[in-house]
């Protein structure tokens, strides 16, 4: 749950019970994403520019991921204080005592889970599960904040979302055409170009070895995406630095961009976009894919994951009163157009079409 550069910090420690509420449905049946709301303290003052101790609460809600949001839940059954970190609910001891954990006791919370797990495993014959001794010391929750980073750079939007998350910028980033934009504090920039880049090689990587596998891709840039899939640079046991990826963010041909959300690929040329009506950028808004563009690809694993997800809102249908079920109903017959639509139009690299 910490998404923040310090250890623990103040606005993590504060938060509270409801703090992340389940979001509604969007008009295509499917959740919007989880949002935490917390407090920030340093910079909280009133009108006459007094600190404020008691916080207020942040302009700009944090992104949950998912086991950030499992994690909630669990902590919101656990304790009997509004404060998700209330000492008298994560004391070992059960000392009586008012207000959250401190850095310190935090620390020696994930020690002690440290210890649990490996006994479960070792008690239930599953050594692969063990956490293995750290070389570098404890862990603390500072040291989470590259894992965190790793699965939110991998969302739609989501360096965007990253930066804020790390209270980089606030809602007015934006991309320019010599490199990012808006960024307030050192450092940030590595990690996102990082990110990206990862993010970036792990689709071409997989869109690889899809193809290689005999799978079919359609939609506009098929093509293009089968040829930047076969010339791109691999990173198979290489790690990333920066100097390449800042190279492989230059190169335009190999950038190929994952959607989880409306399952597709974007192989992104900027004089072809449609999601950047008010101008030309250098990445796209995955949250505003349109129909059509002439960026999209679909993967065979991208088809079968809209029928899933058509089943879901179906299934989902049957138990909302009727205009919901018929809204949810047409969402899923508009997904299986698109996937039947994938299976008539689909190439693949042992096709002459595909060259």
């Amino acid at each position: 749950m910490h998404a923040r550069n310090k250890c623990l910090s103040p606005v993590v420690l504060g938060l509270h019970v409801g703090c992340c509420p389940d979001p509604d449905l969007g008009q295509d049946g499917q959740p919007g994403r989880h949002l935490i709301r917390g407090h920030e303290f340093k910079t909280a003052t009133d009108e006459h520019g007094n600190q404020l101790p008691c916080g207020a609460e942040r302009d700009v809600p944090w992104v949950a991921i998912a086991p950030v949001v499992t994690a909630i839940r669990v902590l919101e059954r656990m304790v009997p204080s509004p404060l998700l970190f209330a000492y008298n609910a994560h004391d070992p001891r059960g000392r009586a005592g008012t207000g959250s954990l401190n850095v310190e006791a935090f620390t020696t919370r994930i020690e002690d889970f440290k210890a649990w797990a490996n006994r479960e495993a070792d008690s239930q014959g599953l050594p692969a599960e063990a956490i293995p001794g750290d070389p570098h010391g404890k862990i603390s929750a500072g040291r989470f904040r590259r894992t965190l980073a790793w699965h939110i750079a991998r969302r739609p939007n989501g360096v965007v979302a990253l930066a804020i998350q790390y209270g980089h910028m606030r809602t007015n980033f934006h991309w320019a055409s010599e490199g990012y934009a808006a960024r307030s504090r050192n450092g940030i920039h590595d990690l996102i170009d990082l990110e990206t880049a990862r993010a970036v090689a792990d689709t071409v990587a997989d869109l690889h070895d899809h193809l290689g596998n005999g799978g079919g891709i359609s939609g506009p840039a098929a093509r293009r995406a089968i040829r930047a899939a076969a010339t791109a640079p691999r990173f198979a046991g290489t790690p990333i630095t920066l100097a390449s990826a800042r190279k492989l963010l230059k190169n335009e041909d190999a950038l190929i961009y994952d959607n989880p959300h409306a399952l597709i690929l974007c192989h992104y040329k900027r004089d072809r976009a449609l999601c950047h009506r008010d101008g030309i950028k250098d990445t796209p808004s995955l949250d505003r894919c349109i129909p059509g563009c002439g960026n999209i690809a679909r993967t065979d694993q991208q088809a079968a994951q809209l029928r899933d997800r058509a089943l879901a809102l179906e299934s989902q249908a049957a138990h909302v009163p009727q205009p919901v079920g018929d809204r949810l109903r047409a969402s899923a017959a508009r997904l299986r157009e698109q996937a039947d639509k994938h299976d008539r139009t689909r190439i693949t690299t042992t096709r002459k079409d595909a060259e």
